[in-house]
Parts: structure tokens; C-alpha cells; sequence
């Protein structure tokens, strides 16, 4: 593992060297990465379909391995929905549970990654370039995507370990090397663990810091001036409230996340239900225009597979499901059985895509701006918050404003998240003692994020996190039997009522 280890530090630590030259700079080595971006973005959105239309290896690898975990466990997705909700209640809490985390403080910290700018942005660009048709194949692959959760957070909590100083250790990186392990593959499931943790930290540093922070900058600065001239306050501001958090670890994290999340998703549903109650006599239509342009599209998307591939690439981008990250999260949640963290976990596609990206999607549907003419430069653009803004604006027109609160709210709760995402993953590399020098250098990247231009490095951080999902998919593949036996004992043990209640837990 040493052997493995040299090479890949030596080319993290090149790559986090440049990376900073590149904010500090303004993109100095822009075409350097530009370079490297091509190449990953050629073996990545490799078109496998021999037809029309483009299909991208990344998102076929998505879609297949969903569909086949669906099957497999027999649609789990909708069969364990209600006893989720019971757990997340706290019903079958037992006194043997161990963790850092409850339950619904990991599914909220899980969720604070996923709920962000690809609800509000991403969704709007899929409207806009793949039509009403998008919506469609966004709620299909939320839907398959759930039981891709269900299995990668049941392997996270079957394989993760504890720490000598009680921390928890979970993750794919984990379930990769120790399952990998078990199968008589320990060098390749090394290998495959190290690529995931180095991909994530990447990941983490680019996607889900500097992008987010350069997102919710530019919201802020159409209403406050001031940050125009001065970007570093704003990145000052960030950092501290970010650093705050962070420091403290994961309960700390999973504390913000548990108040920050429910009230900014509050929010903006909200005024997504307010604009859809104003337009309830379009909504037939609107649902209607969904389902036929799924399967007779009139974009200009490639046809059908152009809507295709929209729908789930956005679907993909605003859950995670099966890139292996929010499965960092879960494996702190402290519960007695694996499987049970794992039905919680349905829940995060459900509410991220299924019913926050849907109603996105019906605002920008029922207001009409992804087809006006004044937007077209919005949507030539994939200027997809801004088109969003737009659609509100429409209807409320003081809501920009408080949009721009909520992109920053989002941008924060995505960017606390993945800092623990990442720290566990350069844990995992450099060793816990060393994780004090992550976070410090994840703050010091949001302010450095507002200095200088970030340029094709953060398209390159995005190519980091869809590459999470080879390797974390190849795990599920191979051990999805694990998972299929686990649940199948839990389901029998479940329906003769031998597990325990709080009330038993408590009475103890």
C-alpha cells in the first residue's frame, strides 16, 4: 500500500501546488488543465450509443447500475419508504446503536451537500437545453437513484471502522479496500480506495468549495455592491463561518446541517408553492407537456436520448446517487444494523430530486422563461441560477433577493458537508493526525477562490466528482450480494417483530 501511496500523494500534492497558483494567478496554468480536462472528459462523456443523440459512458454507467440495483432488491425504494420514516423517528432506536451522528442528522448533513446549486441551477439548464421532457427522466433517475443510495450507504455502514479515538472511518474507500479484500482482491480494492479518496479530495477542494463560493459570490454581488470591489471580504466572511463549523468536526456539521437545511429547503419551497398555487389552472397542462415531450421531445437535444440524458445527468449532478460521497456521511449515523441507515438514505434522492427539482422544474415550465425570447441569452448561456431568478422575479418580484440568500445558504450547507467528505478521504490517505491540515487548507481555498479566476479547474474538480463513480460503482457491483443477504435477514426479522423500540432502548 506504501508502494501505491507515493506516486498518488506526490500527484495530489502537484495538484493541490497548482491549483492554488491558479486562483492566486488568475489561471496561469489554465491550459494545463484545460489539457487534462479534455482527456477525462473524453473517456467520461465517451458516447456508447450507437445512435442519435449522445449517451456519455459516465451517465449510462449511472443509469444501468441503478436500474440493475433496483431489480435486484425488488424495488426496496418504495417497499421501505415507511419504515425509514419510522426510523428517522426514532422508533427502533436500541441502546447497542453506535456512531458519531442520529440518524437524521446524517440524512440532513447528506443532504446539505446535495441540496444546493444543482436544484436551482442545474434544473433550469436541463429545462432549458433538454425541455419539459427532462423533468420527466429527472424524477425516473431520482427514483432509481434512491436504491443506488440504499446500497452504497449499506456498504458504508457494514464496513466502516473505529477509530481508536472513537471517530468513525467509513466510506468507500472502506468498503472498497476491505470488500475487495474479502474477495481475494486486496491490491486492486487499495488502488480503487486511494483513486476514490484522491478524486474526492479534489472533489471537495474544487466543486464543493471554490465552486460554490464563486456561485454565491456573484449572487451576492448583484445586491450588494460592495463585494464587487471587495470579492476577499466576502470570501473572508465565508471562511470564518465555514471554519467555525468545521473545525469542530462532524457533530458540529451535522449540528448546522440539522438547522440549516430543513429551514433553507422551507424556504424555497415555499416560493415555489406559492408560484405554482398562481398558476394552478397551467399546472395540467404543464404536467402533461412533461410526460409527452419525455418521449416525443421537440428541443434541441438530440431527440429523445438528448432528453434522456439530460434529465439524469442533472439528476445526477443534485443527488450524488452512486458517485459514493454522501456514503461518507451515512457511516457516521449511529445505528445498530447497517441496512436501516441504508432505507433512511432513500430519502435523500426523494426530497432532492423528486420534489425539490420537480418543482423547480414547474416554475420554470409554468412561467414560461425557458422558451422567451428575453431569456435566450440566459439560456444560450446555461446561466441556469440567473434564469431561475428570473422565473421568480416574474411572479415575486422581490424574491431575487431572497434567492440570492438562499444560493448562499445552499453554497454554505454543500461547502460544510464536503469538507467532511474530504477530510475523511485525506484522513484515509495521510492519517488522522494530519486531518487538522485539510480543513485549514479547505478555509483558506474559499478565500483564496474569490482572489483570481478559477478557470477550467473547477470544470476539471467537476470531472473529479463524476469519476468518483467508477470506482464506487465497481464496489457495488461486486458486493451488492452482501447487501441482498443482509437485507433479506433484517426483512424476516423485521416482520416477526424481534426488533427492539426507543421505549425498550429507554427503559434500560
Amino acid at each position: 500500500m506504501r508502494e501505491l501511496a507515493k506516486p498518488l500523494l506526490f500527484t495530489l500534492a502537484l495538484f493541490l501546488m497548482i491549483e492554488t497558483a491558479v486562483y492566486v494567478t488568475g489561471g496561469g496554468v489554465d491550459s494545463f488543465f484545460g489539457t487534462i480536462n479534455g482527456y477525462l472528459a473524453s473517456v467520461l462523456f465517451f458516447d456508447v450509443f450507437p445512435g442519435p443523440g449522445e449517451m456519455p459512458f459516465i451517465v449510462a454507467w449511472l443509469i444501468v447500475g441503478a436500474v440493475f440495483l433496483t431489480f435486484r432488491f425488488g424495488f426496496i425504494n418504495v417497499r421501505m419508504m415507511g419504515h425509514a420514516l419510522d426510523i428517522l423517528r426514532g422508533k427502533y432506536r436500541s441502546a447497542d446503536d453506535r456512531g458519531d451522528v442520529t440518524p437524521f442528522q446524517a440524512l440532513t448533513t447528506a443532504l446539505s451537500a446535495t441540496v444546493g446549486l444543482g436544484n436551482i441551477a442545474g434544473v433550469a439548464i436541463a429545462v432549458s437545453v433538454g425541455g419539459p421532457g427532462a423533468t420527466f427522466w429527472m424524477i425516473v433517475a431520482g427514483f432509481f437513484g434512491m436504491t443506488s443510495k440504499f446500497t452504497e450507504v449499506t456498504l458504508a455502514q457494514t464496513y466502516r471502522e473505529f477509530r481508536p479515538d472513537g471517530r468513525v472511518m467509513g466510506g468507500a474507500m472502506e468498503y472498497l479496500s476491505r470488500g475487495f479484500s474479502e474477495k481475494g482482491m486486496p491490491r486492486l480494492g487499495k488502488t480503487l480506495a486511494l483513486l476514490f479518496a484522491i478524486l474526492c479530495i479534489g472533489a471537495s477542494l474544487g466543486g464543493g468549495n471554490a465552486f460554490q463560493v464563486s456561485q454565491a459570490m456573484g449572487a451576492v454581488q448583484s445586491e450588494v455592491p460592495f463585494f464587487k470591489e471587495f470579492p476577499w471580504v466576502f470570501g473572508l466572511i465565508m471562511a470564518v463561518a465555514v471554519g467555525i463549523v468545521i473545525i469542530g468536526g462532524i457533530r458540529r456539521i451535522a449540528h448546522a446541517a440539522e438547522a440549516v437545511v430543513p429551514t433553507m429547503v422551507f424556504i424555497y419551497l415555499s416560493a415555489c408553492l406559492w408560484i405554482i398555487v398562481t398558476h394552478i389552472a397551467e399546472l395540467p397542462a404543464a404536467f402533461a407537456m412533461i410526460v409527452q415531450q419525455a418521449f416525443n421531445p421537440t428541443a434541441v437535444a438530440g431527440g429523445m436520448i438528448g432528453v434522456i440524458v439530460q434529465g439524469f445527468k442533472r439528476a445526477a449532478f443534485s443527488s450524488e446517487a452512486g458517485i459514493g460521497s454522501a456514503a461518507i456521511a451515512h457511516s457516521a449515523a449511529s445505528v445498530k444494523y447497517p441496512v436501516r441507515q441504508g432505507f433512511v438514505a432513500l430519502y435523500e434522492p426523494f426530497i432532492d430530486t423528486i420534489i425539490i427539482c420537480t418543482m423547480t422544474s414547474l416554475v420554470i415550465i409554468l412561467t414560461g422563461v425557458w422558451q422567451a425570447p428575453e431569456y435566450a441569452a440566459l439560456v444560450e448561456g446555461s446561466k441556469g441560477a440567473a434564469l431561475t431568478s428570473a422565473a421568480f422575479g416574474s411572479v415575486i418580484s422581490w424574491f431575487p433577493t431572497v434567492l440570492s440568500v438562499s444560493v448562499v445558504l445552499f453554497a454554505y450547507s454543500t461547502m460544510i458537508s464536503w469538507s467532511y467528505y474530504g477530510e475523511r478521504c485525506w484522513t484515509y490517505v495521510f492519517g488522522e493526525k494530519n486531518s487538522i491540515i485539510y480543513r485549514i487548507m479547505f478555509v483558506m481555498f474559499i478565500v483564496l477562490a474569490t482572489l483570481g479566476s478559477a478557470g477550467n479547474i473547477l470544470d476539471f474538480s467537476d470531472l473529479l466528482l463524476l469519476g468518483m463513480a467508477f470506482p464506487n460503482f465497481l464496489a457495488l457491483y461486486l458486493l451488492h450480494g452482501k447487501v441482498a443477504e443482509a437485507l433479506r435477514d433484517y426483512r424476516v426479522r423485521l416482520m416477526r417483530g424481534e426488533f427492539e423500540t426507543s421505549v425498550s432502548a429507554s427503559a434500560k
